[in-house]
């Protein structure tokens, strides 16, 4: 079977699968392995946003949706000599992804003749069912049932060691300019890590806050996950949480490795907060020392 994913989060489970090897395109942030933006073919594009702040970033998405506009480009040629069976694609989000109808609509014009699959979880339990959607529509259900039941006893391992702790109050940052408080599945992590998420949307879409709004939540932790960005960028962006909010302890995460994309590393996102949470205690994933690369405490 040829596969496209059309979504970094796809492209992971593709390769959690040990489907890699069938892949044939993916998009230009799929960065997770690295190999696969190196050796498929790219055939989604976007604008380059490094060297812009997130205010800047805000209001060119802004402008774009406005106007009518696409914040990618598909190149629906490419796509079309790739001859793909099935392709992995979104509806959930217009500024993550390309929508799958634009890719259907290519499709009919192109006279391709592919499946499209549709991935649009809300919460953890449904990007979980999402891995086994894409192990049932390319022929490897046992594998994905497989995959899922080793994160589940992950999780399971996690809720059993933070039993009976203070559950402290997390408010997670999506975004700092302007901010915009957790949604969807992102609560969800902070629960199976053992907070109380507040200042949050569970199963819905992230919106936009204020500073003020999000301190009256009063958190004790502020973790600073900002979409399109991995660790060095959170950083950046959690200096201005700490600077707004001076009261809790704030931390950033690794928000595209295994915060915001809906794939198998969230639970290492749901481990990685743990951590955060609970750090005096050993038996916790990650308590005390955390991996690297992954969570930084950020003062003002």
């Amino acid at each position: 079977m040829r596969l496209v994913s059309l979504l970094p989060s796809a492209t992971e489970i593709v390769y959690a699968l040990g489907l890699g090897e069938d892949l044939v395109g993916v998009t230009f942030e799929c960065d997770e392995p690295a190999a696969a933006r190196r050796e498929k073919t790219v055939v989604v594009g976007g604008r380059d946003t490094r060297g812009m702040t997130p205010g800047e970033i805000d209001g060119y998405v802004r402008g774009q949706l406005a106007a009518g506009g696409d914040l990618y480009t598909l190149h629906a040629e490419a796509l079309a000599r790739l001859e793909p069976d099935l392709i992995l694609t979104q509806d959930l989000c217009r500024v993550c992804a390309l929508p799958s109808g634009h890719v259907e609509d290519a499709l009919d014009y192109l006279g391709c003749r592919a499946d499209v699959l549709s991935l649009d979880p809300h919460s953890l339990d449904e990007v979980l069912d999402s891995i086994l959607a894409v192990g049932q529509a390319t022929g490897v259900p046992d594998r994905a049932a497989r995959l899922v039941a080793g994160l589940r006893a992950r999780l399971a391992r996690t809720a059993a060691r933070v039993a009976g702790r203070h559950r402290p109050r997390v408010a997670v940052v999506e975004w700092v300019d302007p901010p915009f408080t957790a949604g969807h599945w992102v609560p969800d992590l902070v629960s199976a890590a053992g907070g109380q998420p507040v200042a949050a949307r569970p199963g819905a879409p992230s919106v936009q806050a204020t500073w003020p709004e999000i301190a009256a939540a009063a958190p004790e932790f502020v973790v600073v996950a900002p979409c399109g960005y991995h660790l060095p960028g959170a950083i950046e962006q959690a200096r201005a949480a700490a600077r707004a909010l001076p009261g809790p302890a704030v931390w950033a995460i690794d928000a595209d490795g295994i915060v915001v994309r809906p794939g198998p590393r969230l639970v290492d996102g749901v481990e990685a907060i743990a951590s955060i949470l609970h750090p005096a205690d050993p038996a916790v994933p990650g308590g005390g020392p955390t991996a690297p690369g992954t969570v930084h405490r950020v003062t003002s």
